[in-house]
């Protein structure tokens, strides 16, 4: 990998009111000069922000390529306002749609990671709800995890967790990338089953390019395998990497990542 260029500015936008108000940060990068490609759009996982490696990667690609880019944390994430257990899928949807309305025109490609595979279907729901499906060109999904509060929490809760949930409103979880441990909220699990995606066929409308590691400790491949059946009626490849983990961060695995992005810029 090349060296980072130079950072972007962050600005901020404002989404909800009163005291639902978070201010959102974003970390636009302009094309250079008028190029009619897509924008693209980085949606992150959980507990991740835009200044991780692939965040970093795809505004370095949309340099290279003449593109556009539009990074940004949701609520209770890196630069953003608002607290993390305050989050919802409804909540973080909200702020990406903001995000794509307010800074973005034209058309896009939304690459989520993990969690934003799961804002990035939503948000393509609610754009063809409201007549605006076309503005989407692409969509690459890196270790997609929809719909996983139902389907890989929910059946895994152990009666202390269950317990916790409902005497404090939430359990806790070691985890492997962070000192801190994750935070899973009554609300996140309720509000998830309100977004659920895997009930039914989704179309996108668009190609859609799936990069799935085998050796995911987190989301198993399987889980990718399903979301593809779910796809009937679009393009839809996918790249499955015998020893990739959940994060898909080494230079083999951005290269793969550049290559699908690439391909829908074409």
């Amino acid at each position: 990998m090349q060296n980072t260029p130079v950072e972007t500015e962050i600005s901020f936008i404002e989404v909800g009111a009163d005291t639902a108000a978070r201010a959102i940060a974003m970390r636009l990068r302009p094309a250079e000069k008028p190029s009619g490609q897509p924008t693209l759009v980085w949606l992150g996982g959980y507990r991740s922000d835009m200044t991780g490696t692939k965040a970093v990667e795809v505004e370095r690609y949309a340099i290279e390529r003449g593109a556009a880019c539009v990074r940004f944390d949701y609520s209770g994430h890196g630069s953003s306002g608002g607290a993390f257990t305050d989050g919802t899928i409804s909540r973080w949807l909200e702020e990406s749609l903001a995000v794509v309305n307010r800074a973005t025109e034209g058309r896009l490609v939304l690459i989520g990671s993990s969690m934003g595979c799961w804002i990035a279907l939503r948000l393509i729901q609610e754009l063809r709800a409201r007549g605006q499906g076309d503005r989407i060109a692409g969509l690459v999904l890196i270790a997609p995890a929809p719909d996983f509060t139902a389907e890989l929490i929910e059946p895994n809760l152990t009666e202390a967790e269950k317990t916790s949930l409902a005497e404090r409103g939430y359990f806790e979880e070691p985890s492997e990338y962070s000192p801190e441990p994750n935070i899973f909220t009554r609300a996140l699990i309720e509000d998830g089953r309100t977004n659920r995606v895997l009930d039914g066929t989704i179309v996108t409308g668009c190609p859609v390019h799936i990069l799935q590691g085998m050796r995911d400790p987190d989301v198993p491949y399987t889980h990718a395998l399903r979301l593809m059946e779910h796809l009937p009626a679009d393009d839809v490849v996918m790249t499955l990497i015998r020893d990739g983990d959940h994060r898909l961060s080494r230079e083999e695995d951005i290269a793969k990542m550049k290559q699908a992005i690439g391909s829908m810029l074409a």
